[in-house]
C-alpha cells in the first residue's frame, strides 16, 4: 500500500496553541513527545515499507514545516497544494501522482494527521484486510470504526449487504453515510448495530478512485489531468465524502475496533488522558474547588490556578490565554476568525 498523511488542517478548534503556521499535526497532544503527524508517519511506515513509499499532502504554507517534522520523507513525496480546496482535491491530486508513478493498480490509503490510534497492531491488520478487499474488487474501502457511545460529533456510515471476509474482518457494502447526528438519532444508530462512525480513512486502487472521480466529480479531475496543480484555482471546494462517496456504489465499510479519536477539540484530551484525578492537568496547575476542567500550558515554567471552576478548558500560550466551557470549544473557530481581522492581534491567530 501507499499510505498517503492528508497534513493540510488548520485546527482551529486547537487554538491558541495551533496557529496558521503551527497547526494542530505539529503538536504533541498524548505526551509522547511526538507531534501528531509524526506518530501518524510513524505507524504507517511499516504498512508503506519505509519512507520511499509514504506520501503526504499539506498545503504551501506549511510545506517547510512538513519537512522539519519528517526529515527523512523524499521531496517527490511531498505534495503541497496552492490553496486549500477540501478533501477532494487533495485525494484526487494524490492518486493521479501517484498512479504515474506506480500505475493504476496501486493500493492508495489515505489517513488524516491527527488522528489517534490505540492498538496500532489491530490497525495494521485492518490496513492489509482493506489492501486485500480493494485489491479484489473494485472497492473504496472507508475504515468504519465500531462505535462506543452515541456520539454527535462523527458521521455515521450504515452498513448494507455482507461483501465478504477479508483478513478475518466481515466487509459491507455501504447503504449510506449519515451526517452528525443529535443525540437521540444517534442512540437509534446505536440501538440498529448497523453503523460505524465515519474515519476519513480510505483504501483503494488508485485507478479506481480516479475512474469515480471522472463519474462523480468531473469538475474536479479534468482540470487536474488536464493542467495538474495548476488548477487549483478552478477547482470546486467539495470533500471526498460529498464528491464521491455518498455517489458512488463502489463504497465498502470495515467496521474496525482499533481505539480511534479523531483529536478534533480540547475535550479530546479527557479522551486521550482518561484522567485518575479530578482534572486534565497539561501544566502546573493549583486549584481549589475546580472540576472537571482541562489544563494546558505550552511552557513546563508557568503556573495556572483555578479556583472554583467546573467543566472548562484552559489553555496558556505564549501572550494568549484561552477559557471556555467545554460545551462551547466549537465556537473557537469564530474566535480565530475576528481575530484574523484585528489590528493588534491578527499574529495572534
Amino acid at each position: 500500500m501507499i499510505p498517503v498523511i492528508l497534513a493540510g488542517g488548520k485546527g482551529e478548534r486547537f487554538w491558541p496553541v495551533s496557529r496558521r503556521q503551527r497547526p494542530k499535526q505539529f503538536l504533541s497532544l498524548d505526551g509522547s513527545g511526538n507531534s501528531l503527524l509524526q506518530a501518524t508517519a510513524e505507524r504507517l511506515l511499516d504498512t508503506a515499507g519505509g519512507w520511499d513509499n509514504l506520501w503526504v499532502v499539506t498545503s504551501l504554507a506549511l510545506a517547510e514545516g512538513t519537512r522539519k517534522q519528517l526529515p527523512q520523507l523524499p521531496e517527490a513525496n511531498l505534495l503541497a497544494e496552492p490553496e486549500g480546496r477540501d478533501t477532494a482535491a487533495a485525494v484526487a491530486w494524490t492518486a493521479q501522482e501517484i498512479a504515474r508513478r506506480y500505475g493504476d493498480l496501486a493500493i492508495v490509503g489515505f489517513f488524516p494527521a491527527d488522528h489517534w490510534i490505540g492498538d496500532v497492531a489491530m490497525f495494521n491488520h485492518t490496513l492489509q484486510a482493506a489492501s486485500e478487499l480493494a485489491s479484489q474488487q473494485e472497492a473504496i474501502v472507508t475504515l468504519g470504526v465500531k462505535p462506543t457511545h452515541p456520539a454527535t460529533g462523527y458521521g455515521y456510515i450504515e452498513q448494507g449487504d455482507e461483501a465478504g471476509v477479508f483478513g478475518g474482518l466481515s466487509a459491507y457494502k455501504v447503504s449510506r453515510f449519515a451526517e452528525k447526528p443529535d443525540r437521540n438519532k444517534a442512540i437509534e444508530f446505536l440501538a440498529t448495530g448497523r453503523y460505524s462512525w465515519n474515519s476519513g480513512m480510505f483504501v483503494f486502487r488508485a485507478g479506481v478512485v480516479l475512474q469515480q472521480l471522472k463519474i462523480h466529480a468531473p469538475e474536479i479531475i479534468n482540470p487536474l489531468a488536464e493542467k495538474g496543480v495548476a488548477a487549483y484555482g478552478e477547482i470546486p471546494k467539495k470533500s471526498i465524502d460529498y464528491a464521491v462517496m455518498e455517489k458512488t456504489d463502489r463504497a465498502f465499510v470495515l467496521p474496525v475496533a482499533f481505539g480511534w479519536d479523531d483529536l478534533g477539540d480540547w475535550n479530546a484530551l479527557e479522551r486521550l488522558h482518561q484522567p485518575s484525578g479530578q482534572n486534565v492537568e497539561l501544566a502546573h496547575h493549583m486549584s481549589l474547588d475546580t472540576t472537571g476542567a482541562i489544563v494546558y500550558a505550552t511552557d513546563p515554567d508557568e503556573l495556572i490556578v483555578t479556583i472554583g471552576l467546573e467543566d472548562v478548558v484552559v489553555v496558556r500560550d505564549g501572550r494568549v490565554t484561552l477559557v471556555v466551557k467545554k460545551d462551547r470549544t466549537q465556537d473557537i473557530k469564530q474566535i480565530v476568525k475576528s481575530l484574523q481581522d484585528h489590528p493588534k492581534f491578527s499574529s495572534e491567530s
